[in-house]
């Protein structure tokens, strides 16, 4: 579990492909003084497994479905990303629970400036939107921000530019890839909801079906 409040930003070093996916290997420094080997990181809001560490290097295994379902896979030597450990129980809440399971990929339509602050517009299929509520949280690629306006088939948010300096979206474009991640609070909210109204069908089914009891 993570808050999508992130540490620092790595580099890449490697993204070596094998037989059913891929070692990813990167560069960073408070991360890395104090990963062990198991730990879980959120790479770009990916809870990856520390599998191997050296004194500034740090590898993980990528599956091919990780590969396919985050931009992880377009990943190249040198490119920049977010980086967060996972919480332990001494850390302080910020941010908002992120489990580091991206719901999907979605793409950059629009960065502009509104002062020294930036906004996006990132495109994202209705199965995310139906997920997300304005003022709320959603996590892109790792960090925790608050979604702006729900549109047909995107959203926009703003970020400060203490985000933009440290975070890969103070450097992405339109174009660019992210991760995006909705607050499982509202994951579950939807599933309660969605249960909810079976069970009311079900019932009325059943009374109007002449099946009550009596």
């Amino acid at each position: 579990m993570f808050t999508g409040l992130i540490l620092e930003t790595g580099e890449i070093t490697s993204v070596k492909k094998r037989s059913g996916g891929a070692v990813l290997s990167l560069k960073a420094n408070a991360v890395a003084q104090t990963a062990k080997l198991g730990d879980s990181i959120s790479v770009n809001g990916v809870c990856l497994t520390v599998v191997k560490k050296s004194s500034n290097e740090l590898s993980f295994d990528l599956s091919d479905e990780t590969l396919r379902s985050t931009n992880l896979g377009s990943l190249r030597h040198g490119d920049r990303v977010n980086l967060e450990p996972s919480l332990s129980p001494d850390s302080k809440i910020g941010g908002h629970f992120v489990t580091g399971h991206v719901d999907t990929i979605g793409n950059i339509r629009s960065k502009t400036s509104i002062g020294d602050m930036l906004k996006f517009e990132i495109e994202a299929p209705a199965k995310v939107t139906h997920f997300l509520v304005e003022k709320g949280s959603v996590a892109v690629d790792g960090i925790s921000l608050t979604v702006v306006d729900i549109l047909k088939d995107s959203f926009t948010l703003v970020i400060i530019p203490h985000t933009a300096k440290l975070t890969t979206l103070g450097f992405k474009s339109s174009g660019d890839t992210v991760n995006i991640e909705v607050d499982i609070l509202g994951k579950y909210v939807a599933r309660f909801l969605q249960r909810e109204d079976k069970d009311s069908r079900f019932m009325k089914t059943l009374t109007e079906g002449g099946y009550t009891n009596g």
